[in-house]
């Protein structure tokens, strides 16, 4: 009977820990143990400019805000800016798709990761800049961004996902760094605006789709490393 009891107790902490609290307005998933918080969405959908701070305190505990978890904003289309900490270090599935009404984020420079969809359905942002120390770009991360006129890969990417940029109507230019060495299915599929572009040599394989809809593209340089179209 005392183990029972000793082992329900011990399942307290982990149950109280589970649900999403909200801190200053915004919600977040916390992770006792590491001391870390996670952005999530919360009952009603975020409004207007958001501040996210870089620790917060709940019940007399301070813990560093990590991440934004998948979908935390998603469907907020009355988001108009947000401000994410330097110590976030990776930014969910989802995570803003279908914010219309953001018109300008800042990525720090700390995020390694920023997962598929993550920015899908932003027609509202119309420049971006993705800090060095992202590796990827995931599938429809910026898919429907049709306000983006401008892009910056930075050098540590070394892959570009699947329609990653597919519908992104008003992007007219895009450098791809030397670090690339794959293009995906479909990622510039209907960039109608997009009017050159040029491949790096480091690009071995471009994936099926890749500039299809591109009815503006009027050059394109491939490399000779290129093996397969």
């Amino acid at each position: 009977m005392k183990k029972l009891l000793l082992f329900l107790f011990m399942l307290v902490p982990v149950v109280a820990s589970a649900d999403p609290v909200e801190i200053d307005g915004i919600w977040y998933n916390l992770i006792p143990k590491a001391k870390k918080a996670e952005v999530t969405s919360g009952t009603i959908k975020y409004t207007g400019n958001v501040v996210i701070l870089e620790n917060v305190e709940y019940d007399g505990v301070s813990y560093s805000v990590s991440s934004i978890g998948n979908s935390a904003f998603q469907g907020c289309s009355r988001l108009t800016s947000i401000i994410i900490p330097n110590n976030v270090t990776s930014i969910g599935n989802n995570a803003f798709d279908g914010c219309s009404g953001l018109t300008s984020i800042t990525i720090p420079n700390g995020v390694t990761f920023i997962g598929s969809v993550a920015f899908a359905g932003c027609s509202g942002l119309t420049s971006i800049t993705i800090p060095n120390s992202v590796t990827s770009i995931g599938s429809y991360t910026f898919s429907g961004c049709s306000g983006l006129t401008s892009i910056t890969i930075p050098n540590s990417v070394t892959s570009i996902g699947s329609a990653a940029f597919i519908g992104c109507s008003g992007l007219t230019s895009i450098t791809i760094p030397n670090s690339v060495t794959s293009i995906e299915y479909a990622a510039f599929d209907g960039c109608s605006s997009l009017t050159s572009i040029t491949i790096p040599n480091s690009v071995t394989s471009i994936e099926e789709d890749t500039f299809y809809g591109c009815s503006s593209l009027t050059s394109i340089a491939i490399p000779n490393s290129v093996t397969s179209i």
